[in-house]
């Protein structure tokens, strides 16, 4: 692989997390430190690789599984269990822990809204690695020309798609999360709401447009994104009208 593929791989990969990070940071009234956004951005980015590890694991257990006959009386369970447990439960719940971890007990965390905003930044830390793999699979014999039209096009398909699906669903966790930190009584209830609405969400996008046939694999993911977004506007200018957090 020459050094510009390199080059382009790297830099388009991160360019759809960068993009949606300027916009979500604007919507903060009060801007958080860089340092504590360059910290749950890395952290988001590195909790990738025992994501995928953990994701690589599962799947040959399920593998093995289906190779066995466990699933041949429901053929449909193992692609349920693949993409809605093995990936999306997964990453929703290693990108919580990346905020509940590193960011959920700081000082800087003063407003409600903070919590949706740096559950963002851990998601877009993640999907900027998740696009740099994705673009590093192995493709030979292209062109230097069909290399950046692959590298743009992949980039752009990501930032309207997986990119802005894993800002959403981390916006989402993160509402119901910043709900919990106000209520004294059924907070954990709020968060594992809002982590299966996320897993559902996520996982429903990756089932429709792998499993499922046209027009489906593309209606519902387009759905599940403009549900999604309009759920995050609503949210975000909610909590923007909380002013005082108490942390649970």
């Amino acid at each position: 692989m020459q050094f510009y593929q390199i080059f382009l791989y790297l830099a388009f990969g991160i360019l759809p997390s960068l993009t949606w990070l300027f916009y979500y940071l604007r919507k903060d009234l009060h801007p958080e430190p860089k340092r504590m956004i360059l910290k749950v951005f890395i952290y988001g980015a590195l909790i990738t690789i025992p994501v995928l590890f953990l994701q690589i694991g599962l799947f040959r257990l399920l593998q093995y599984s289906q190779s066995h006959g466990v699933f041949m009386a429901m053929p449909l369970l193992a692609p349920i269990l693949q993409w809605f447990f093995i990936i999306a439960l997964t990453e929703e719940l290693f990108k919580y822990a990346v905020v509940r971890v590193s960011i959920f007990h700081s000082k800087e965390l003063d407003e409600p809204l903070d919590i949706m905003l740096y559950m963002v930044v851990a998601a877009l830390g993640f999907a900027a690695v998740e696009n740099v793999l994705y673009l590093f699979m192995p493709i030979t014999g292209l062109s230097f020309n069909d290399i950046v039209v692959a590298a743009v096009t992949v980039s752009f398909i990501r930032f309207i798609g997986a990119t802005f699906l894993h800002t959403l669903c981390s916006a989402l966790v993160g509402y119901f999360l910043a709900r919990a930190t106000l209520r004294a009584h059924n907070g954990r209830s709020l968060v594992l709401l809002g982590m299966a609405l996320a897993t559902f969400l996520h996982g429903l996008y990756d089932f429709s447009i792998m499993r499922l046939p046209e027009p489906f694999s593309f209606f519902i993911p387009m759905a599940v994104i403009i549900v999604l977004a309009g759920f995050m506007m609503y949210d975000f200018d909610e909590i923007k009208k909380i002013k005082s957090i108490c942390k649970i």
